[in-house]
């Protein structure tokens, strides 16, 4: 098949990209900046074209001839109302000029109009406009998502890393409950989908094995890493406070509206897809890029290479 991939040189997109390839697919991903493809440029039959995303009619022109859109463009901050709602309507439009009717869309676990934040009421107003469209859709909805090179566990096993000897780790949302689902199960789920009827016009929520708190997930990368500090859960108020403050540090690490989506469960009691495999455990997965372990893996990996 021919493919075009919206946000394919993101986590998630590179893990189906490189899947689609071992597949025999041919790929088009179009970025602002062709820099940010650079992890695709290996890949033999990925296309990285620069391109203005929210452009119809440079979308119409990309849709032209494919067989499949895949739309995973999603963001934690900024302004969901354009990224979410407004570019899906684009890409949807842009595929009905071009005559493409089968259409991939991610979605978020949560997403709702009655949500308590902005990020989860524009991802239903977002799956709203698909179910509307009359394209042959399949919606997946995963919970966070784990993986090498997550900006998940990882960004907490670099604040762990900071941490000074004896002094506790304050969390915010440490009673947050989520079920992080596999990068490389939901990069299956959405290759195993694209050629089976049986999954158009359906939703999937995609979900690990097992539900954790925030805080327990903390103290997991803590004991891949042998680190002993102590966690100290925030009260809700106290990160409703710290949020309003750290929202306007650039990197925003935490805003109202992330902490207004923690305050309901990121769980599900759906089983994982049958036709994208079993989910896999997230004990099975972070020791091999987390904590010591991951390091001597690293250096076996690169001696691997080598060829030593």
């Amino acid at each position: 098949m021919n493919i075009l991939i919206l946000g394919g040189t993101g986590f998630v997109g590179r893990a189906i990209c490189s899947k689609l390839v071992a597949g025999g697919h041919s790929i088009t991903v179009p970025t602002r900046k062709r820099d940010n493809a650079r992890a695709l440029f290996p890949l033999p039959s990925v296309t990285v074209e620069e391109a203005d995303c929210a452009d119809l009619a440079t979308l119409s022109r990309l849709a032209q001839g494919k067989d499949a859109v895949i739309n995973l463009v999603g963001i934690l901050n900024g302004n969901f109302e354009r990224m979410h709602v407004t570019l899906t309507a684009t890409i949807l439009a842009a595929c009905k000029a071009a005559g493409v009717t089968r259409y991939l869309h991610m979605s978020a676990l949560g997403a709702s109009a009655e949500g308590p934040s902005d990020y989860q009421k524009s991802k239903a107003k977002a799956e709203t406009l698909v179910r509307a469209s009359g394209l042959d859709f399949t919606i997946f909805a995963p919970s966070v998502i784990f993986g090498r090179g997550d900006s998940f566990l990882n960004k907490f096993a670099q604040m762990v890393s900071f941490l000074p000897p004896f002094m506790p780790m304050v969390l915010p949302g440490a009673s947050a409950r989520f079920q992080p689902v596999s990068v490389d199960d939901v990069a299956r789920a959405f290759v195993a989908a694209i050629n089976n009827e049986s999954t158009y016009g359906l939703r999937y929520e995609l979900v690990g094995p097992t539900v954790y708190t925030l805080k327990e997930l903390v103290a997991y990368v803590m004991t891949l890493a042998h680190d002993k500090h102590v966690i100290i859960g925030l009260p809700g108020f106290v990160t409703s406070m710290l949020a309003g403050i750290l929202q306007f540090v650039p990197t925003k690490p935490l805003t109202p509206d992330n902490v207004k989506s923690m305050s309901v469960d990121n769980v599900s009691a759906a089983p994982f897809p049958a036709f994208a495999g079993i989910a896999t455990a997230l004990e099975d997965v972070a020791p091999t890029y987390l904590g010591r372990a991951a390091i001597v893996d690293e250096f076996a990996l690169a001696r691997e290479r080598a060829g030593h």
